[in-house]
């Protein structure tokens, strides 16, 4: 089926969600005019509820009825449009049958998950049949893991243009403010879950090189340990555990994998988050590992995790009107080269990053997709940001009014 023959450019699926709704508000207001677009969700009714409540733009897009567990439904529905956007979660849970059907019928794929587990096994499922039909499967199309993605990529691509060589020692420290939605907690719940079923696969999210498409092929170069003690940086700042870097620091690496190690076969890349300086700084450290370690901990252990739940958000719930509007992120990625080069890469928006912030950066992912398919590199299969958009994706976004800036430093 060619492009022309399809009724759709984006289908939002699991429109009636919390982020769903965010995303579908984003392209109502954001999407170009002619650019068709559907809601779909199990629930015909309730993806009719969101839409009476969108902008004017969206009054007139089709409602489509899909469930995770029909695969025939899956089927009409990845073949109806040229981008599925999912925010249909957890993954694990929910993720691979609508992974396979967009693999199998050549629709691009773009997601928000932040499973490792789940990506590993949508690799090895989806990874040739998508590659044959010419479907680009993104993932982590959020501000898990944008803004890290696609700084690593600018990285690389401005030491390259300035004949500095390979990346080397690269570290990023997170700052924001932002709120918990229930769906995240789900997806850490349901990783944990898989842990407990099968503990064996405590190696693969162990692995620094998890996603790798070629395990064997990596370097051994030493990589940052995902979690550790409060510590300073270089210039002051205090560092805590960043809880999203395990899985952002490996969609990196594979990044760098998928296009030939471009980054260097020296690269390493960590991330931390930024706590502040002075006193205030280190007690925020240490409260924020202390929280971090506590809260993993209490979720891994059925008795304590059944009392979370009962005072964490709910799936489908997260934060009020403004909340979303008054957050913000800031990431600053450090970066050394082979030549002895030092580079310094901002990203940076306003909003709610895991949800406001996100709409954004998942919205124009799927037009991106969708639109400008001329422009994008040439490659399918399973893929990250980086390397599904590259260089279209970071305009998109710095159109939108986020900061995508690299500089000597």
């Amino acid at each position: 089926m060619t492009d022309t023959e399809r009724a759709y450019d984006v289908v939002v699926y699991g429109a009636s969600g919390f982020v769903g709704r965010l995303l579908a508000a984003y392209l109502a207001e954001h999407a170009p005019a002619d650019a068709r677009i559907a809601l779909a969700g199990r629930s015909r009714a309730r993806c009719e509820q969101v839409r009476a409540g969108l902008p004017a733009a969206a009054r007139d897009w089709p409602v489509l009825e899909a469930d995770s567990t029909d695969t025939a439904s899956l089927a009409t529905l990845a073949a109806s449009t040229r981008v599925l956007a999912t925010t249909v979660g957890p993954y694990a849970r929910y993720g691979m049958p609508v992974v396979e059907a967009c693999a199998r019928a050549g629709t691009h794929y773009a997601d928000l998950t932040g499973e490792v587990l789940f990506v590993r096994d949508a690799i090895d499922r989806v990874d040739a049949v998508a590659k044959g039909s010419g479907a680009r499967i993104v993932h982590a199309c959020g501000y898990d893991s944008i803004p890290s993605d696609l700084s690593a990529f600018l990285l690389a691509e401005r030491a390259r243009a300035d004949g500095a060589g390979g990346l080397r020692d690269v570290r990023l420290v997170a700052t924001l403010k932002g709120g918990l939605s229930g769906g995240t907690i789900d997806s850490m719940r349901a990783q944990l879950e898989a842990l407990q079923q099968d503990p064996s696969r405590r190696r693969v999210v162990g692995d620094p090189y998890a996603l790798s498409p070629d395990r064997a092929a990596e370097p051994d170069t030493r990589q940052p340990r995902d979690a550790g003690p409060p510590a300073r940086t270089p210039d002051g700042r205090w560092t805590a555990p960043f809880v999203m870097a395990p899985y952002n620091a490996r969609i990196v690496r594979r990044s760098n994998a998928l296009q030939d190690w471009a980054y260097g076969r020296s690269f390493s890349y960590g991330e931390v988050m930024g706590c502040g300086r002075g006193p205030v700084g280190a007690i925020t450290a240490a409260g924020v590992t202390g929280g971090l370690v506590g809260a993993l901990a209490a979720m891994a252990f059925p008795p304590t995790r059944a009392l979370l739940d009962r005072v964490l958000p709910a799936p489908g719930s997260g934060p009020g009107e403004d909340a979303r509007v008054n957050g913000w992120f800031r990431m600053v990625v450090d970066a050394g080269t082979e030549s002895g080069r030092r580079y310094r890469a901002t990203a940076g928006g306003s909003g709610d990053p895991g949800y406001a912030a996100t709409a954004v950066m998942l919205g124009e992912s799927a037009l991106a997709l969708a639109l400008d398919g001329d422009r994008l590199p040439d490659r399918a299969g399973s893929l990250t940001p980086a390397t599904a958009m590259g260089n279209v994706l970071v305009e998109r976004l710095r159109a939108a009014g986020h900061t995508y800036e690299v500089a000597p430093a």
